[in-house]
């Protein structure tokens, strides 16, 4: 039988190495969202944080590991939530870190890197650019590279909300996760998988970024040439060969929603949940926007994995006209800027 990467023991110890002040986060029945969404509905709240991400779990798992190659130094690629992370676990282990970002991530997410006391250094092009610097500085200088999803800390440190998930509502049917790289959704699914196998581990992807989506449906690698999707936190086009092979283990389905949809499900958990959200922690509401009957009387828990966003972006998504999950324009309609995204 194949087993993941992911060790349940290795996750329940990474427990104990990880601030309290990233565990245990509210995970609560959001009676509001059951009457716009036809389901019951609990949220897990990954936002309640001092980086305001679930990407603290991991990297306290990694900077807690014995120090090797490079010392007391790391450096990683981000799209900004693993950078503010890794700077916040970091400096309190008087750890010298660098995050390399593409210079169009969003920029409330980049000054709070900085602000964590980082080196940031910011390159043309997108995350993958970021990508690929981080590793030539991580060769040139002899320092750790720490690799969002494919080392194994982000997992088991992500992996942690699984256990709180089947600890606190193990009666709940479905978890829709959020899918980029994979870190998220392969923790939890191997948690789920093995203490609530009766429940559906669905991911959660835009369309403008279907790489690992693609990749689960195909049970192979595919890459994308581009990504065009406002949840930058899961813009990923290359995916990781050892992180789709655990992906295809723990996940009962992998879906792509719309931008609009996506916007709709961030106005949605501010107005009936009160909770202000980046893109990437939509996509479980948008999910269940784009397919009702399939919820429809069921109990799912959405992980709202962030909330960094960018104040001007998110006031603009919040507020402009909405559209129908069909693509048909009701009083409150999706911008100009969310349609040409879609194209």
């Amino acid at each position: 039988m194949q087993k993941t990467r992911l060790d349940t023991a290795r996750i329940r110890a990474a427990r104990q190495v990880i601030d309290p002040v990233f565990l245990d986060t509210p995970l609560y029945r959001c009676e509001a969202l059951e009457a716009v969404l036809g389901c019951a509905v609990s949220i897990k709240l990954e936002t309640a944080n001092p980086v305001r991400s679930f990407k603290g779990r991991g990297t306290e798992v990694v900077v807690s590991m014995p120090a090797g190659q490079g010392g007391a130094a790391v450096v990683c690629a981000s799209a900004g939530n693993l950078g503010q992370a890794l700077a916040w676990s970091g400096r309190g282990r008087g750890l010298d870190v660098t995050v390399v970002a593409s210079r169009f991530a969003t920029a409330a997410k980049l000054e709070r890197i900085r602000a964590l006391g980082a080196r940031l250094e910011l390159v043309d092009g997108d995350h993958e650019a970021a990508r690929e610097r981080a590793a030539a500085i991580a060769r040139c200088d002899g320092i750790r590279l720490v690799e969002d999803s494919l080392d194994i800390e982000t997992c088991e440190g992500a992996a942690t909300i699984g256990l709180e998930l089947v600890d606190a509502a193990p009666s709940f049917d479905a978890v829709l996760i959020a899918l980029g790289g994979g870190a998220l959704a392969t923790g939890v699914g191997h948690v789920v998988k093995a203490y609530a196998p009766h429940a559906e581990v669905i991911c959660v992807q835009p369309l403008g970024a279907p790489a690992m989506t693609h990749s689960w449906r195909r049970r192979r690698v595919v890459t994308t040439d581009s990504a065009d999707t406002i949840a930058d936190g899961v813009a990923s086009r290359y995916p990781i060969p050892a992180v789709l092979d655990d992906l295809l283990l723990v996940a009962d389905d992998a879906v792509l929603v719309r931008e609009s949809s996506i916007v709709a499900g961030m106005r949605i958990l501010l107005d009936h949940a009160g909770l202000v959200v980046e893109p990437s922690a939509a996509l479980g509401v948008a999910a269940v926007l784009e397919d009702r009957d399939r919820f429809a009387g069921r109990h799912v828990v959405t992980i709202v994995c962030g909330g960094n966003v960018d104040p001007d972006a998110y006031r603009r998504w919040v507020t402009a006209p909405l559209v129908h999950p069909s693509g048909e324009a009701h009083e409150s309609g999706e911008s100009r800027e969310s349609e040409s995204r879609e194209s």
